[in-house]
């Protein structure tokens, strides 16, 4: 190499940052390079100098190139998170599936679709037969409301392909919330005397029976919803299709 000319093999810049302002001021930035030389660049005193070196390009070159180096990240980091979407939101309409093999009768099992609390209940021969009590005291015994559209294949008196199974929505068709089971049959504090057992919405007070059908006089305008689902086998079931059903 010719005189005055030497390798740099590396090259550190170091940004002062205003306290005032938060960003990064080109008027005290520093650099760091391979061997003993150390400077400021700018005019200001201090400023590094060498012979044959014009230092305002040398210190337009700097800044041009620091400032190009932290946009560049600031840039690339979101753009190319872009390109790696969450579990969660690949998986957002993905159908869902449920091992019912375990459940007992009166159990109930939950599964989360589409961000949806999904109620898989196996209910007992008692609570199956009370459906036919609480029709005549519902709202829609019949799913005709559209709000929440009733499959074809759960458009009856226990709104389910399967009278053992009921699947549907944890959510009140009122305002959102979750309702709590009430599985117990008799008098209980929020029921009448007389319950059967179902759903209670500790919001505002819907009732719904052990088929999700709200009773009559409620805040609550539909009926639980029932998502579309269909059984893979015996005790495989499958929530968010319904081709097969």
């Amino acid at each position: 190499m010719g005189p005055g000319v030497r390798l740099v093999q590396a090259v550190r810049l170091e940004f002062g940052v205003d306290p005032n302002r938060g960003f990064p001021t080109y008027s005290n930035l520093r650099f760091r390079m391979s061997g003993t030389t150390r400077g400021t660049l700018g005019t200001g005193p201090g400023a590094a100098t060498e012979p044959g070196i014009d230092q305002s390009k040398r210190t337009w070159i700097a800044i041009t190139a620091g400032a190009g180096a932290v946009g560049g990240v600031a840039v690339a980091v979101p753009f190319v998170s872009t390109f790696a979407p969450s579990e969660r939101a690949r998986a957002a309409g993905a159908p869902v599936q449920v091992d019912i093999s375990a459940l007992m009768p009166g159990e109930k099992l939950t599964v989360e679709w589409r961000g949806k609390p999904v109620w898989t209940i196996r209910r007992t021969p008692e609570q199956i037969e009370s459906l036919k009590k609480t029709e005549p005291l519902v709202a829609d015994p019949n799913s005709d409301r559209k709000q929440y559209p009733t499959p074809a294949y759960a458009k009856n008196t226990h709104r389910s392909i399967k009278p053992e199974f009921f699947v549907g929505v944890g959510i009140c068709s009122h305002l959102g919330c979750s309702p709590s089971d009430k599985f117990t049959t008799g008098a209980q504090p929020s029921l009448p005397d007389d319950w059967a057992g179902g759903f209670l919405c500790p919001c505002h007070g819907s009732t719904f029976d052990m088929a999700g059908r709200v009773f009559k006089n409620k805040p609550a305008p539909d009926n639980l919803e029932v998502p579309p689902h269909m059984y893979l086998s015996d005790t495989t079931l499958l929530i968010g299709e319904d081709k097969k059903a």
